[in-house]
C-alpha cells in the first residue's frame, strides 16, 4: 500500500500510539452485541478474562494471583491500587523519570499517602543504588511504585533489580505495566511484583475502557479496608467479581467483549512471544528508516524499548511539527506529539494491529512531507527502496 492511497476501511488513521491504537476488524465487530452487566454469558466472559490474564498472558498460577478488573482508564487502575493497598501507616516511594511517574506521585499526593519521591530525567534510568539508599534514609516505606515502559520516552525501565531491593526491605512492589504487559516478557517472581497495572488498550490490543491489575493474592487479601474511595476499592470490587462473577458498578460490556476477541487473537498469533517478534521487528523497521531519513532517537538505545520512540526534531529551520503531524494525519497516519520537558521530540509506537509494511508506509510519507514542507534531509539520507 502506499502512502497516498486511500487507507483501509477498516483501518481507519493508522495509529502509530501507545494507546488507544489500531485494533484489528474482528475486535471492532465483537463489540456488536448487547449484554446486561448481569447476564450469565456475560459472567462468563469476564471469568475468561480474569483468568486467562493470569493463566495465558503472564504465565502464572491462578491459585497465587488473582486478577481485579476495573472500568476506566489504565491512570484510574494505577490509582485504584495506591488508594486501596497502602495502610493508614503506610509510606510509598514512588520512583519517576518520566510522565506517569509523575503522575503516581501526584495521585498519592492527592490522597494524602506519605510519599517520597526519586525523580530522575526523562530519558534516564533510575539509580539502583540510590533507590537502595533510600531505605536507610527513610523509615517506615512499605510500598515502591514505577512505571515498567515509560512512554514520556520510550525507556525500559528496570522492574527486575528494582524488584529486588523492594524484595531486600520487605516492601511491596508495585509496577505500572500499562504499555509492556502483552509484549514484553515479564516474570513476576524474579521482579518480585506484588501487583501489576495494564489496561484493555495497549500490546493486548484491544479498546479503552476499562484497565486490570494482577495482585499476588496473599498480600491482597490483607487489604480489606485500606482504601480510601468507594468506586476505586479494590478489595471490594475482587470480592463482588470472585463471589458473584460481575462488577460492583456499570461494566464497560462491549470494551470486555472486544477485549476477550483480542484475547483470541493473541492466542492466535502465538501468544507473547510472537507479539514482542512483531513489535521489535516494527521498532527495527521504524528505527532503521528513521535513521535514514536523518532522525536521531533520543533514549540509548541500550536503554530504548521496543514499544514507543522518541525523535529529536530536524535542525532544519523550516521544519515545524504541527504542520508535519497534520500532513501525515491527511494521509492516514497518526503519530505522536512528545512529552519530554527539556527538549523538542516526537514519538512513534509501532503497538497495536500494524505490521511491517504499514510502517514502510509511514516512514515514505514522512519521506513525502518533509519534501514538501522543503526540510533538508541528511547526508547519510537513502532512497525511497532502502525505506520502503
Amino acid at each position: 500500500m502506499s502512502s497516498t492511497s486511500k487507507i483501509s476501511s477498516w483501518k481507519d488513521s493508522v495509529l502509530f500510539t501507545p494507546g488507544p491504537l489500531t485494533t484489528s476488524q474482528t475486535v471492532k465487530l465483537a463489540m456488536l452485541k448487547d449484554f446486561g452487566a448481569r447476564d450469565g454469558d456475560f459472567i462468563d466472559v469476564i471469568r475468561d478474562i480474569s483468568q486467562r490474564l493470569i493463566t495465558q498472558v503472564a504465565g502464572l498460577a491462578p491459585d497465587v494471583f488473582t486478577t481485579i478488573l476495573m472500568q476506566g482508564c489504565g491512570s484510574m487502575g494505577v490509582e485504584s491500587v495506591i488508594s486501596s493497598v497502602i495502610p493508614p501507616f503506610g509510606k510509598l516511594l514512588v520512583i519517576n523519570n518520566g510522565a506517569y511517574g509523575e503522575r503516581m506521585y501526584k495521585t498519592a499526593k492527592y490522597l494524602n499517602i506519605d510519599t517520597i519521591e526519586l525523580k530522575y530525567e526523562e530519558d534516564q534510568l533510575p539509580d539502583i543504588d540510590e533507590i537502595d539508599q533510600c531505605f536507610i534514609e527513610h523509615d517506615g516505606l512499605t510500598h515502591i511504585i514505577m512505571v515498567h515502559c515509560e512512554t514520556t520516552s520510550g525507556i525500559m525501565n528496570p522492574i527486575d533489580q528494582v524488584g529486588q531491593i523492594a524484595q531486600k526491605h520487605s516492601v511491596s512492589f508495585i509496577v505500572d505495566a500499562m504499555s509492556s504487559f502483552g509484549a514484553v516478557d515479564i516474570d513476576f517472581d524474579a521482579c518480585c511484583i506484588d501487583y501489576l497495572v495494564s489496561s484493555a488498550n495497549k500490546c493486548l490490543e484491544g479498546v479503552p475502557g476499562f484497565s486490570f491489575i494482577i495482585a499476588r493474592s496473599e498480600p491482597f487479601l490483607k487489604t480489606q479496608g485500606y482504601a480510601r474511595s468507594l468506586c476505586f476499592d479494590l478489595y471490594d470490587q475482587h470480592k463482588d467479581l470472585s463471589q458473584h462473577g460481575y462488577f460492583r458498578y456499570t461494566p464497560a460490556t462491549h470494551t470486555l467483549l472486544a477485549f476477550q476477541q483480542a484475547l483470541n487473537e493473541l492466542d492466535q498469533e502465538g501468544g507473547v512471544t510472537a507479539r514482542s517478534e512483531r513489535y521489535k521487528n516494527n521498532h527495527q523497521v521504524l528505527l532503521e528508516g528513521m535513521q535514514a531519513l536523518g532522525f536521531q532517537s533520543v533514549v540509548n538505545p541500550e536503554n530504548q524499548g521496543y514499544i514507543i520512540t522518541s525523535f529529536y526534531y530536524p535542525e532544519d529551520p523550516g521544519f515545524n511539527f504541527d504542520t508535519f503531524y497534520e500532513a501525515l494525519h491527511k494521509r492516514g497516519y497518526v503519530i505522536y506529539p512528545g512529552k519530554l520537558t527539556h527538549t523538542e521530540c516526537f514519538r512513534v509506537a509501532n503497538i497495536g494491529r500494524i505490521f511491517e509494511s504499514d510502517i514502510k508506509d509511514l516512514l515514505l510519507a514522512m519521506k513525502q512531507v518533509l519534501a514538501d514542507m522543503g526540510v533538508s534531509l541528511s547526508q547519510t539520507s537513502v532512497s525511497n527502496n532502502n525505506i520502503v
